[in-house]
């Protein structure tokens, strides 16, 4: 798939790795349009990149979606990429009683639920362009779950289940769909559980758009191919790899 001349909207675009996805594609000469919740931080975001739009917006909200989609059937009827990138997680400990039905249902509404919603409302902007993609990101933990972020985990094996089966849906048209999965990542997003152990968010971006060049749909970016591969010949090696007990 093409990597120039597109229109990307990205969710969570402005800061991470949804930050660097903008960087590289707007360094690509593509049209950018980058959301947030955070409307400073948005803002911040879009002045350091320049040459892109930034719409406030909240993908877990159903009244600020419909608010997004029309705008972009207005004002980006030529969209051909979505990234759904943005996404939460709560650091927490199922044996101590700390909410856990709450952060999984905050989890589930963010990185689940609401990506179904977006690409399925954004699909038939993006099936009546000539080549088109939808990107979702998961996780390392889509393989293997870690205790520290047991819901998250679970959240992002859903959303990995989920763009297989969407994979396959989309197969006769002209929508491509691709699945980014991060291992730990130098991020603000992951500093609780030591984000500065892991790679760098732009290494993320190189592969996501290498992978697009290539037509390499799912991207086990870094550690994550070694937890994929473990997990496909030893699913509880894996588990307690990925939780430190091994």
């Amino acid at each position: 798939m093409k990597t120039t001349a597109n229109t990307v909207l990205i969710t969570g675009g402005s800061a991470g790795i949804g930050l660097e996805i903008a960087r590289h594609f707007v360094a690509l000469g593509n049209k950018v349009i980058i959301t947030g919740r955070d409307e400073q931080r948005l803002n911040k975001a879009a002045a350091e990149l320049g040459n892109v739009t930034a719409i406030p917006f909240d993908v877990s909200n159903a009244e600020s979606v419909e608010q997004l989609v029309n705008r972009v059937k207005n004002d980006f009827p030529d969209l051909n990429v979505l990234i759904n990138n943005a996404g939460s997680a709560g650091l927490h400990n199922l044996a101590k009683g700390s909410g856990a039905y709450e952060i999984a249902a905050d989890e589930m509404n963010t990185n689940y639920l609401s990506v179904i919603r977006l690409t399925e409302k954004l699909l038939s902007v993006l099936s009546a362009q000539k080549e088109s993609a939808v990107v979702t990101v998961s996780s390392i933990v889509a393989f293997a779950p870690t205790q520290h972020l047991p819901t998250y985990s679970a959240s992002k094996a859903a959303l990995h289940s989920y763009t297989q089966s969407l994979r396959i849906a989309l197969r006769e048209t002209s929508v491509k769909v691709f699945e980014l999965m991060p291992p730990l990542v130098n991020t603000q997003f992951s500093a609780e559980i030591g984000g500065e152990k892991g790679i760098a968010p732009s290494v993320l971006a190189e592969d996501l758009i290498d992978a697009m060049v290539n037509n390499r749909f799912e991207i086990h970016t870094g550690q994550t191919e070694y937890i994929y591969q473990l997990s496909l010949a030893d699913p509880a090696h894996a588990v307690l790899v990925m939780n430190g007990l091994d």
